[in-house]
């Protein structure tokens, strides 16, 4: 990591061997710059975030700033910190009953415990490292709230340290992947957008409208050709600073732009 690399981690990441015993403390504990303490904690009731937009971290990049607090996890494992984070954009506001009505307030308003650990290492902070003690992952998967979406993509970003090689906008739900050969880069859409997206095989075939793509050419290349190959046609595109910009009229189930080079 220190030669650089990137690394977003969640709760208990490593905690657990091959065969699902656990362990005394994260596999990669020193990567990640805490050691385990011991009490996994949840179901957790009435917990919190505290967005500290005075850090102004990119991990905190299109939240409101006037909205200083969102829904925390389900599960939390409690941690011993190693070392010095100085950036906490992300704290604890702890756990309060749910009931009776007239207890449910949170005992502290405002605490310094990070619910996220963020690590720079090497020259200049080519490797990074997040790691959220709690479970954002398995909690946006089953309550979809965008709070964690957003959270999840800013540490992914943040960890990359560089421009993201393909960025889409459009309607809908599309699943993003490019793959790079010696003379050619593909990008796959996959459209997801459906009713049954998240709860198994399609019953139609949901098309979306207009994709813009933005793709980021390799240094010292230019493109030959630009193709969809599900369409089955050439596709009109612009080139400014090294990226290819193009508009993907519609995908009804899958589509595949693919850039020669030369």
């Amino acid at each position: 990591m220190k030669r650089g690399g990137s690394l977003v981690a969640t709760h208990e990441s490593t905690l657990y061997n091959e065969v699902g015993e656990r362990r005394a403390n994260f596999a990669l504990a020193d990567l990640f710059g805490v050691d385990f303490a011991g009490k996994i904690e949840g179901p957790i009731k009435n917990s919190y975030l505290t967005l500290e937009h005075a850090t102004k971290h990119p991990l905190l990049a299109g939240f409101d700033p006037q909205a200083s607090r969102i829904i925390n996890g389900v599960y939390r494992i409690q941690v011993r910190p190693t070392t010095e984070f100085p950036a906490r954009p992300i704290t604890l506001i702890p756990s309060y009953p749910d009931l009776p009505m007239e207890e449910v307030y949170p005992r502290q308003i405002r605490t310094d415990i990070p619910e996220v650990y963020l690590r720079e290492l090497g020259t200049n902070g080519r490797g990074r490292i997040a790691f959220f003690p709690w479970d954002i992952d398995r909690t946006f998967w089953e309550v979809m709230c965008p709070d964690h979406g957003r959270l999840l993509a800013n540490a992914v970003r943040w960890a990359a340290g560089e421009p993201q090689p393909l960025t889409v906008e459009g309607p809908g739900l599309i699943d993003v992947a490019v793959w790079r050969q010696k003379s050619s880069i593909t990008a796959h859409l996959v459209n997801l957008t459906n009713p049954m997206a998240m709860k198994g095989p399609f019953r139609e075939i949901i098309p979306v409208g207009e994709q813009r793509l933005q793709l980021r050419l390799p240094p010292g290349t230019k493109p030959k050709r630009v193709h969809l190959l599900t369409a089955g046609r050439d596709l009109p595109y612009q080139i400014s600073n090294d990226t290819l910009t193009a508009t993907i009229p519609s995908v009804a189930l899958h589509e595949v732009l693919a850039v020669d080079l030369a």
